[in-house]
């Protein structure tokens, strides 16, 4: 899922990044929601809040709403830094990297939610900025890697993208294309499994809350393992056969 560049990447490999991606953003953006009473990936409602902070001249929520805008871009910039500093060396290495830093994140969050959380307003502000940062980075990254085919938090655009192609499909004056049904489907994989992950962070939040997310990482930790499989069980093959003669 990692290893390739968006020229070379098939179908399967797209709709395997898509949806687990869709369901880390699905499960963030909900357990977030529930557990620190803000979004962490809907920009577009956090500008729409700033907004309406600035015309009442709410001078405190108006800074606060401007960092976890930065926080997002951040996130956003740090990824494709990365990536554009890395992809000549090795395009594993420039994806992974914001994947680790991502993993970091949410650990950080998993250990002081369920060890030092407090439930003040301050500490509230601070870790939805923290997700702000790591949602920033994945949507950054899973864009890049896809070039531009896959936004795992960005609904507003999914839907956007998905009726103009399903028009496309259906209409009579069109042809019907791989590329364009290859499109739908990864739309619809986006959709359904960020919608399968804020169904499954909501209700397991309600039954472990904060330990809810330990498990997004456990997910970050498969993509990441998944292009290094073949590669450790060809190595473990070869040394067992080496080893048996």
């Amino acid at each position: 899922m990692l290893k390739r560049s968006k020229a070379d990447r098939t179908l399967k490999q797209n709709l395997m990044l898509a949806s687990s991606t869709a369901m880390v953003s699905g499960m963030t953006n909900v357990v977030g929601l529930m557990a620190f009473l803000a979004f962490s990936s809907n920009i577009t409602g956090h500008v729409a809040n700033l907004s309406k902070h600035i015309v009442e001249q709410n001078f405190n929520q108006i800074l606060l709403f401007l960092i976890w805008l930065f926080m997002f871009f951040a996130g956003a910039f740090l990824s494709n830094f990365i990536v554009k500093s890395l992809e000549d060396k090795s395009y594993y290495r420039a994806h992974s990297i914001p994947v680790i830093i991502e993993i970091v994140v949410l650990l950080f969050v998993a250990i002081y939610g369920n060890n030092f959380y407090r439930e003040t307003q301050r500490e509230r502000e601070v870790v939805i900025a923290v997700l702000l940062f790591s949602m920033g980075l994945q949507n950054s990254l899973v864009s890049i890697i896809s070039g531009g085919l896959i936004k795992s938090s960005h609904l507003t655009g999914l839907f956007t993208d998905l009726g103009g192609e399903v028009a496309e499909w259906i209409h009579p004056k069109t042809e019907k294309t791989e590329v364009v049904r290859n499109k739908i489907f990864i739309r619809l994989t986006v959709l359904s499994f960020y919608i399968l992950g804020g169904i499954i962070g909501g209700y397991f939040f309600n039954l472990y809350e904060f330990a809810i997310f330990y498990c997004v990482p456990l997910i970050l930790l498969t993509i990441l393992y998944y292009d290094v499989s073949e590669l450790a069980l060809h190595k473990l093959t070869r040394r067992f056969v080496s080893d048996k003669n």
